[in-house]
């Protein structure tokens, strides 16, 4: 990906998701950082990859047996 939009997008949904004004110190808001991200890419489902979360979309790639559209029909005996 050549551009931010998926940055931008994680960014964006970290802020209006966690409240960061409750870590006093460094080391709490770092923890904060932290959890979300492992909920962002473990538990988040996310309508733009199938309703699957980032780590299930990588390993369902990865595997490379995905549908193609009119492509993968199922058959009929």
């Amino acid at each position: 990906c050549w551009d931010n939009a998926p940055q931008e997008s994680f960014f964006g949904h970290m802020k209006d998701e966690i409240t960061i004004t409750d870590c006093n110190k460094f080391e709490e808001l770092k923890y904060c950082i932290n959890e979300y991200m492992h909920y962002y890419n473990n538990e988040r489902y996310q309508w733009d990859i199938c309703k699957m979360t980032p780590n299930q979309y990588n390993k369902y790639l990865r595997k490379g047996h995905y549908l193609i559209p009119g492509k993968n029909k199922a058959k009929v005996a």
